[in-house]
């Protein structure tokens, strides 16, 4: 464990060489101005402090291990492990070193060409605008070749997300106007155009093969029903959960104005069994409470009768896969390439963008009628109004997924991680989340998440959360409501919090690892 924590130091610290090298290297032989000398003097001095710091966290931890190690199995031992760590550090240092002579040769060349185009201009005013933009391209680009050298170290997943989410897009609008023309002369619920959540439409999934195109498709009330929310216990997790309550309503003066369907408070029940289908309450309800795996069933059979209409069937090939609480399927192209698709069913709270759905829950046991509440349709515009507003190479979404990709096998959910990178998405400057900043902003996240553990507290990001932007339409009481607890399983749990300590360790570890050799 210590080793690991000492390997992490000792990347930040070439991190943090290797721009301060950098800076330093791209601008050797060129007329500096007031301005820029102070812009140098302070990054200098800032590099400086903070390459200390590590050097001394470096230091201060071998000896710890090594002292460790000397209580536990005797001088010798702990002099070989001191030993091969600094071997380790030996070719850390090498493998630096290398980098920073292939990015040397590249800012001379580039240097070189600079100096050539300069000469050919005729006007000195010309000389002073190329000269000035070339330095400003040399201190962006020199500076981003470290964000560069990760982003082509580390296996990332081939993906064409963009390509392949617009497929699956167009397939559930499609499903959705063919639900609607089977629907309509019924008292069903009425289906809304489905809305792209999940980790595939927010641009981060881990593996390419774990890819799930999750959408959660409206529910609004048939004529003569109306839904209404009522706030159930919490249970076994921190989740609100609710309950649908669906009313019948009179419809009488609607009838006589427009000539619609009989109103099933004020007609003899015989009549409306003969002129019209059953009620909601008949067809999808438990009781008085919309059912979940009666709308799931439902729209198993919806999808299936709906497949033989879509222009898709003639080539592509349909299979549903099992759920208790929504709506999956795999569809097959022509050409083989298979999208897993979940359609999830929610209840809109009021106008806003956070509903209560039909998605599983962490409890052992949920009731059919208990309805979660959820905020992945808020994530999903919270991560598209940052796309509008970061910079153009802004990595926010590739420490994600990297995360993502090392949870595997560890008991930190992937919502965990996806809070956490949001918090901070809230509270860092956006223009500090470019390629250049991958290292310090994966830095970031594990030292949030360590005092998260630490003081066993995980703010929620929506609920009591005052910085949420304004684009993204919160119910009247999240504001004002008790932040709600994502570790609160921790407080109660000693043993839980101990594991989670131990785990966060092992995250740390596979962390350096993805660092060092890309997996």
């Amino acid at each position: 464990r210590a080793v690991s924590a000492q390997a992490m130091a000792v990347i930040q610290f070439f991190t943090l060489l290797v721009q301060s090298i950098l800076w330093n290297a791209q601008i050797v032989g060129d007329e500096l101005d007031e301005a820029t000398r102070e812009r140098m003097q302070q990054r200098e001095e800032y590099l400086s402090r903070v390459m200390t710091r590590l050097l001394q966290e470096l230091e201060q931890g071998t000896q710890e291990l090594v002292q460790r190690t000397q209580e536990q199995s005797g001088f010798a031992w702990g002099a070989l492990l001191f030993a091969a760590l600094r071997q380790w550090q030996f070719w850390a240092v090498a493998g630096v070193l290398l980098l920073l002579f292939a990015l040397c040769c590249r800012l001379r060349k580039r240097s070189q060409e600079v100096d050539s185009s300069s000469d050919e201009e005729s006007s000195s005013s010309d000389r002073e605008q190329v000269e000035e933009e070339a330095e400003e391209e040399d201190n962006s680009d020199s500076e981003d070749d470290l964000g560069r050298f990760f982003q082509e170290h580390i296996r990332w997943p081939v993906q064409n997300l963009a390509r392949d989410c617009q497929v699956v897009k167009d397939l559930i609008d499609s499903y959705i106007l063919v639900f609607r023309q089977l629907l309509s002369n019924s008292f069903s619920p009425v289906l809304e155009p489905a809305i792209k959540v999940g980790s595939a439409f927010e641009g981060w999934s881990p593996r390419e093969e774990d890819i799930i195109y999750r959408l959660l498709v409206p529910l609004k009330p048939p004529h003569g029903h109306a839904f209404h929310l009522e706030l159930g216990n919490r249970g076994e997790t921190p989740a609100r959960n609710f309950r649908v309550r669906v009313e019948l309503v009179c419809t009488c003066r609607t009838e006589q104005l427009a000539g619609e369907m009989p109103c099933f408070l004020h007609h003899p029940e015989e009549e409306l069994r003969r002129d019209q289908g059953p009620s909601l309450l008949r067809t999808l309800c438990t009781g008085s409470y919309l059912d979940v795996q009666k709308t799931a069933r439902w729209f198993y059979q919806l999808v299936q009768a709906a497949w033989v209409v879509l222009p898709q069937s003639s080539t592509w090939r349909l299979t549903t896969l099992p759920s208790r609480r929504s709506c999956k399927f795999r569809v097959t192209e022509g050409n083989n390439k298979t999208h897993v698709i979940e359609m999830m069913f929610g209840v809109q709270q009021g106008n806003s963008d956070i509903f209560v759905s039909s998605q599983n829950t962490e409890a052992l046991f949920t009731p059919s009628t208990t309805w979660p509440e959820s905020y992945a349709v808020a994530e999903a515009k919270f991560f598209r109004h940052m796309a509008g507003q970061v910079p153009h190479d802004s990595f926010h979404l590739r420490c994600l997924q990297a995360y993502a990709r090392i949870l595997v096998g560890i008991g930190f959910s992937t919502y965990t991680l996806k809070t956490v990178v949001m918090h901070l998405l809230n509270t860092i400057p956006l223009s500090g989340w470019r390629r250049r900043h991958f290292v310090l902003r994966m830095d970031d996240i594990m030292r949030y998440l360590r005092r998260c553990l630490e003081e066993k507290r995980l703010d929620h990001f929506f609920l009591g959360n005052e910085r949420v932007p304004e684009e993204i339409i919160l119910p009247p009481d999240f504001q004002t409501a008790e932040p709600l607890n994502l570790f609160q399983h921790l407080v109660q749990d000693p043993d839980a919090h101990a594991e989670a300590m131990r785990e966060y360790r092992d995250l740390q570890e596979r962390l350096m690892r993805l660092l060092i050799s890309g997996r």
